[in-house]
């Protein structure tokens, strides 16, 4: 206790404190909480990596417009896999700018690495869309329904290289971590500095109001 003060805190500092302090801590625990479940997806899509081999199916390729990479508009080749089989699972193989050729799809027999995923990103769309070879989204289901193809309910985002020159620079699930756990610490601290104004400015020397 210094020496001819005492701490005296006012009701409306009091509040205010209290009021800075819960909204700091709460805010603080929803980044954590956030951050965590981006590590939990990113964990769980790991479980989800596949090996195939097959050959591709290249008269078959869908390309689904508009999809950004780096700020270019551009393409994703979607081109079916025939398994041993017989049997076919969709690949989405890559991107590629809009503009520039199409790279091929790799001959003969292959090997591919990639992440099991349940559907392929669906754009907003209005009305029905052409069974054409350059669309906006792509439906498993559907696509086995117009090829006849027996396609697996699943699509395969192809993470190892095939020298095709496609990009595969796929969006993480955990990207954002560390901006989380920043933001986290800072409203911790503002909790953290709300109670240390509080005890500062209470402390108001003896005698005075």
């Amino acid at each position: 206790m210094l020496a001819g003060y005492s701490f005296r805190p006012r009701l409306w500092a009091l509040a205010l404190a209290a009021a800075a302090c819960a909204a700091g801590i709460a805010l603080g625990n929803w980044q954590t909480r956030r951050a965590e479940e981006k590590i939990a997806a990113a964990a769980e899509l790991e479980k989800k990596r596949v090996s195939l081999r097959g050959v591709f199916r290249p008269e078959l390729t869908v390309l689904l417009d508009n999809k950004i990479r780096n700020h270019r508009i551009g393409y994703e080749v979607v081109t079916p896999l025939r398994l041993d089989d017989a049997t076919h699972v969709l690949v989405d193989r890559g991107w590629f700018a809009r503009g520039a050729k199409e790279p091929p799809a790799p001959a003969g027999r292959v090997s591919i690495e990639g992440i099991a995923l349940p559907r392929l990103p669906h754009a907003l769309r209005l009305g029905e869309e052409a069974k054409a070879r350059i669309r906006q989204n792509l439906d498993i289901a559907g696509f086995a329904s117009e090829t006849g193809l027996a396609l697996h309910p699943f699509v395969v985002e192809q993470h190892s290289d095939s020298g095709d020159g496609l990009l595969r620079d796929w969006p993480r699930p955990d990207l954002g971590v560390d901006m989380h756990k920043s933001y986290a610490l800072q409203w911790y601290s503002l909790a953290a500095l709300a109670v240390a104004l509080l005890i500062v400015l209470s402390f108001r020397k003896n005698g005075k109001n």
